[in-house]
């Protein structure tokens, strides 16, 4: 058994992956894959994982867990996905840190020792993802004083922590992407969690890019594809950027930052350093890094 863990990160897709991945559940049974609906294996999950501690599961208490999550014989790859696997979003920033519970990824797959596990994340520039955290939090649990207590931003880099979790997890795969590139290369990221090629017919495609465009454009958009197929997906990726430069809705792809002290300075140097950092990613080993 493959299992495929989807950890996030928190503020980049919201379920939006999974969802889409639900649309495709009869298809990609068909080819091995099981996409149970969240609901059937979080709070099971949670709850074996806290029992175990980071135990291995001996092989009859894998085996209910499996049978509690999946009743599909056919399938020899599942995807679980929750942003709060390693972590609440209580604890992405902690005593100074950031992710300091990465190790815990060592408990998902300790709990499910006889599969071979992978894991998969979305990133996100820390220039939208720090304010998009706050705002998840709310006032009610942290001041804005208090957020960043201890954390220098720049010294932030994705690649510790992805990092940490392939230290951790010797030969497990990791697969990441940026939340950026999302709308282009959202039919890949679906095709890599279930690692099914090109020609098993996925839907949703466009389920991403529907979220940021105005009705009018995603409609245009549709037909193009529709009476003018791409022959390859580097065009279909062209087609759909042109549209949104055209039709993207600003006030969903633009975020308000709203953390005290921040400039358009030290916005502009987030976003140098996450670009810089895609780099370190790419070359750690194990991690499949996906860009347009």
């Amino acid at each position: 058994m493959q299992i495929v863990f989807h950890i996030g990160a928190h503020c980049t897709d919201a379920d939006r992956l999974v969802r889409s991945l639900l649309r495709n559940r009869e298809v990609l049974a068909t080819h091995g894959v099981a996409v149970p609906g969240p609901g059937r294996y979080r709070k099971t999950l949670s709850e074996a994982l806290v029992r175990l501690r980071g135990a291995q599961a001996s092989p009859e208490a894998q085996d209910v867990l499996l049978e509690a999550v999946i009743d599909d014989e056919r399938a020899h790859r599942l995807i679980l996905s929750n942003e709060s696997f390693i972590s609440m979003p209580t604890k992405v920033i902690e005593g100074g840190a950031f992710y300091p519970k990465a190790g815990k990824s060592t408990w998902l797959r300790n709990a499910f020792p006889g599969a071979e596990v992978e894991f998969a994340l979305g990133i996100r520039s820390f220039s939208s993802f720090l304010p998009a955290l706050y705002d998840l939090l709310g006032p009610d649990q942290t001041a804005p004083e208090s957020f960043l207590a201890g954390i220098e931003p720049l010294d932030l880099l994705w690649s510790d922590y992805i990092g940490r979790i392939a230290t951790a997890n010797p030969g497990a795969p990791i697969l990441v992407w940026c939340d950026e590139d999302s709308p282009l290369i959202w039919p890949e990221i679906m095709r890599e969690l279930a690692a099914v090629d090109a020609s098993v017919p996925l839907k949703g495609a466009l389920d991403l890019s529907r979220q940021i465009m105005a009705p009018e454009g995603h409609k245009r958009l549709r037909g193009y594809l529709r009476t003018r197929p791409p022959d390859n997906e580097n065009i279909r990726r062209k087609v759909v950027a042109a549209f949104l430069t055209k039709y993207a809705l600003t006030d969903e792809i633009e975020q308000d930052v709203a953390l005290p002290g921040w400039n358009q300075e030290l916005i502009e140097a987030l976003d140098a350093r996450y670009d810089e950092d895609m780099e370190r990613i790419a070359a750690i080993p194990g991690v499949t890094l996906i860009a347009p």
